[in-house]
């Protein structure tokens, strides 16, 4: 089992200034709990309110589970930031998730 954290906002739905007409997309919504129903523990990271300090909770929460996200947590506060280097990372826009 792995344990697997996934961005929100341009990674599973779309990123709109106004969060609560952000769109989901289904695809990767269905991969991503394909996942969670191989066993890997799936956590949601978001900046959501990093910046502003509104609490986005409520809303996000509300999203995911209309959107039918499967997640074993949620969690906020993740830095805002224009590039992440990492070893650890994927870009969900290159196809190249195989962690099955």
């Amino acid at each position: 089992m792995m344990k697997i954290w996934i961005d929100i906002d341009n990674t599973i739905c779309s990123q709109e200034k106004d969060y609560s007409k952000a769109a989901p997309f289904p695809d990767r919504i269905k991969e991503y709990n394909l996942l969670y129903d191989l066993g890997h523990n799936i956590t949601y990271w978001t900046s959501r309110g990093t910046t502003s300090g509104i609490d986005w909770r409520e809303l996000t929460e509300k999203q995911l589970k209309e959107w039918g996200v499967k997640y074993h947590d949620l969690k906020f506060g993740k830095p805002s930031y224009d590039l992440l280097i990492c070893d650890k990372t994927v870009n969900p826009n290159a196809g190249d998730l195989d962690v099955r």
